[in-house]
C-alpha cells in the first residue's frame, strides 16, 4: 500500500505539490483581500489588486522552488522567468478582475463568495501558463 502511494506521489508529484502550494497561494490571496476589504475597508476591486500582487510574489517563490524546480541560474535567465511569470498572472488577474467585477457587481454576489470562484479560474489558468510556457523543461534529445 505505502509503495503504491510513494509510485503515485512521484508520477503525479508536480501537480500534487502545484494543488499544494496553488492552495497555500489561494488562502493568501482571500486572507488578504479579505483583511483589505473587511477590516482596512479598502474598495474591494483596490482589496483584490493587494490580494493579487501579495499572492504573485509568493506563488513565483514557491512554484520556481518546489513545484517546478527550475534549473535557470543568473540574474537575466531569473529575471526573465519572472517576467514571464508575472505576465501570465497579469492575464489571469485581469481574468479575475473581470469575474470578480462581473459577480459583485453586475451580479450582487458577496466579495469573498465571488473570490472563491474566481480562484477556481486563476489556479488553471496559471497551472497550464506555468506548465507548458514559464517553467517548461527544455527538449532532451
Amino acid at each position: 500500500m505505502i509503495e503504491t502511494i510513494k509510485k503515485l506521489y512521484y508520477k503525479y508529484e508536480e501537480l500534487i505539490l502545484y494543488v499544494f502550494f496553488g492552495g497555500l497561494t489561494t488562502v493568501v490571496n482571500i486572507v488578504v483581500y479579505g483583511v483589505c476589504a473587511d477590516v482596512l475597508k479598502i474598495y474591494y476591486l483596490i482589496a483584490n489588486l493587494a490580494a493579487w500582487f501579495l499572492s504573485v510574489l509568493f506563488a513565483y517563490v514557491t512554484n520556481r522552488t518546489w513545484v517546478f524546480k527550475s534549473k535557470k541560474r543568473g540574474a537575466a535567465a531569473i529575471l526573465r522567468e519572472f517576467g514571464l511569470f508575472v505576465s501570465g498572472r497579469v492575464m489571469s488577474g485581469a481574468g479575475d478582475m473581470l469575474i470578480m467585477f462581473l459577480c459583485v457587481s453586475v451580479i450582487g454576489l458577496p466579495g469573498l463568495v465571488a473570490k472563491i470562484l474566481a480562484n477556481v479560474f486563476v489556479v488553471i489558468f496559471n497551472y497550464i501558463f506555468s506548465k507548458l510556457i514559464i517553467f517548461r523543461k527544455p527538449k532532451e534529445s
